[in-house]
């Protein structure tokens, strides 16, 4: 399987497309500078070889992103899996009487556009059998669950949210799936060292929903990395 996984540079990303890579699969990961892979990409390049592709996606270009879905079109390259992993964490606890709109902004362009602009250019690609996008959101942006602060991240993720619902149907329509996946509370940049998953678990549950040996319940298509329901 082709598998696309946008910010795979580092975190969730990183250990998604190292947890691919071991099952097998071709990986290529979506980097705004793909020249300047970090440590830990290179090291995933030097142990699977050609299977690691690095290719350049700013999920903020959206010309960018035309121009790589033209370039793997032409190749007649197919995709299994789309990732929108790529996300920004900004203004956390900001009270909204002193919350920079400008931070809505930039967050609503990376969470929300980025994976927008990525389903408009990339999905015609989305045809191997048993396809699937994965828009990775968050348990912040349930609506159940809502609380006050981190405006900008919570917003956008509910967003994110319906967008799945809506593409969901769309993908129906040739036996693919989309889910929005919560990923948990991970150790990484955004997640910081007090939470208590390692990443490469949630990784490992999201490749199994990629490759459908965990099937998700039918209603809402937003579930958590093992595949259950989550709160809309």
């Amino acid at each position: 399987m082709n598998i696309l996984i946008t910010g795979a540079g580092r975190g969730l990303g990183l250990e998604l497309a190292a947890e691919c890579l071991e099952r097998g699969h071709h990986v290529l990961a979506g980097l705004r500078r793909p020249e300047q892979p970090s440590p830990e990409l290179r090291a995933l390049a030097d142990q699977h070889g050609e299977r690691l592709e690095p290719v350049r996606l700013d999920v903020a270009d959206e010309a960018g992103i035309a121009e790589l879905a033209a370039r793997l079109s032409g190749q007649g390259r197919q995709l299994g899996a789309i990732v929108n992993n790529a996300a920004v964490l900004e203004a956390r606890q900001t009270p909204i009487e002193r919350l920079d709109l400008a931070f809505m902004e930039s967050t609503m362009d990376i969470n929300l556009y980025g994976p927008m602009r990525v389903a408009k250019h990339l999905l015609p690609l989305l045809t191997e059998p048993g396809a699937a996008l994965i828009n990775i959101s968050s348990e912040a942006g349930s609506l159940t669950n809502a609380y006050p602060g981190d405006y900008p991240y919570t917003l956008s993720k509910a967003a994110l949210n319906l967008l799945t619902e809506q593409l969901s149907r769309v993908l129906a329509e040739r036996g693919a799936i989309a889910l929005s996946v919560h990923p948990g509370w991970m150790r990484t940049d955004m997640g910081g060292e007090q939470a208590r998953l390692d990443p490469r678990e949630s990784a490992r549950g999201i490749a199994d929903l990629i490759e459908r040996r965990v099937e998700a319940p039918p209603g809402f298509r937003f579930v958590d990395y093992l595949g259950r329901p989550m709160a809309i």
